[in-house]
């Protein structure tokens, strides 16, 4: 298994591991092609990143997408975990580990000073990376 900077190849694969997030908002698939392309082709500027996990046979299994932010109160640059999935076919195989690894260390590289994941469904993963709770989310839906 190999965690790799995402390629336009891999949107099919990446928008499928979309659809099992189960997330509030049902992927529409003109929507994702729009950010996938702005990611993977750098059109997007803001310093997000999307990694995926690459079996040997080359097939994507799971996927990291992090946006980076300079803000005041963090003494620089802080980055946040928005989306991570991997497919549930190969889930307990330590691919979820391996892409918040790689994401850890892109942030390292870049300086970032803190990494933070909104966590509420999978806990006990985060905990057990080292990952501690400080805070709760809101959300408003526009």
């Amino acid at each position: 298994m190999i965690v790799r900077s995402a390629a336009s190849a891999d949107a099919d694969a990446v928008f499928a591991l979309v659809r099992q997030l189960g997330a509030a908002f049902v992927p529409v698939r003109a929507a994702f092609d729009e950010s996938f392309a702005a990611l993977v082709d750098g059109a997007d500027d803001s310093g997000a990143f999307l990694y995926v996990a690459e079996d040997d046979e080359g097939a994507v299994s799971g996927y990291a997408l992090t946006t980076v932010a300079r803000l005041l109160s963090t003494n620089g640059l802080s980055a946040q975990l928005q989306e991570i999935a991997v497919d549930e076919a190969v889930r307990g195989q330590d691919l979820g580990t391996q892409l918040v690894h790689a994401v850890e260390t892109e942030c390292v590289r870049r300086g970032v000073r803190q990494l933070t994941v909104a966590a509420r469904r999978a806990g006990g993963f985060y905990d057990r990376l080292g990952y501690t709770q400080n805070a709760e989310y809101m959300r408003r839906v526009f």
